[in-house]
């Protein structure tokens, strides 16, 4: 998997754990969403981002992407993590995750007893940039079926405005998580 990181060049590209923590990304990444670097691992939570609880300190929420079709988004990553919650069902990290978010947000809870089993692997989202304002990327997500490892992968048009934007932010650097 790493050598196929390694290869995408100038392409955002993350991974995340099956609870959806982010474990690594790249400088292009970091440059087009923010360097999460100085976030404690335990906060680099998408769940946490997306569904927070009053006593939430994530502070990924300060990503700025917006998804074109927020329900369906945050539906496919909630049936993503009850699909690993039944592969991992002793994992404590990720039952204390899920018993926090639906002690803790009614949103989350209703999409949970929903029941929907499944993955998440692709979504149109903006990306607010502080230097080159709004970005319209795809947003793509292929899984490891051994590990549940979650590569995404952010791209835009070819020949589009976005795709020049996205160069421009590339060029600008990584800037820090706010």
């Amino acid at each position: 998997m790493q050598r196929v990181l390694t290869r995408l060049g100038e392409t955002p590209v993350a991974v995340f754990a099956a609870d959806w923590r982010l474990i690594w990304w790249n400088r292009s990444w970091a440059a087009l969403l923010g360097d999460p670097s100085a976030v404690a691992p335990e906060d680099r939570s998408l769940v946490r981002s997306r569904f927070p609880v009053a006593a939430d300190r994530g502070r990924l929420a300060a990503w700025p992407v917006v998804s074109e079709n927020r329900e369906a988004s945050d539906r496919a990553i909630v049936a993503d993590l009850r699909r690993a919650s039944a592969r991992y069902p002793g994992d404590p990290r990720l039952a204390a995750l899920i018993r926090r978010t639906l002690d803790g947000n009614p949103r989350f809870a209703r999409l949970w007893h929903d029941g929907a089993v499944g993955g998440h692997v692709e979504d149109r989202k903006t990306i607010r940039h502080p230097e080159v304002g709004e970005i319209t990327v795809d947003c793509d997500v292929l899984g490891d079926s051994d590990t549940d490892l979650k590569i995404v992968i952010y791209t835009a048009v070819p020949g589009s405005e976005d795709e020049t934007k996205l160069a421009l932010a590339l060029v600008a650097g990584a800037h820090p998580v706010r």
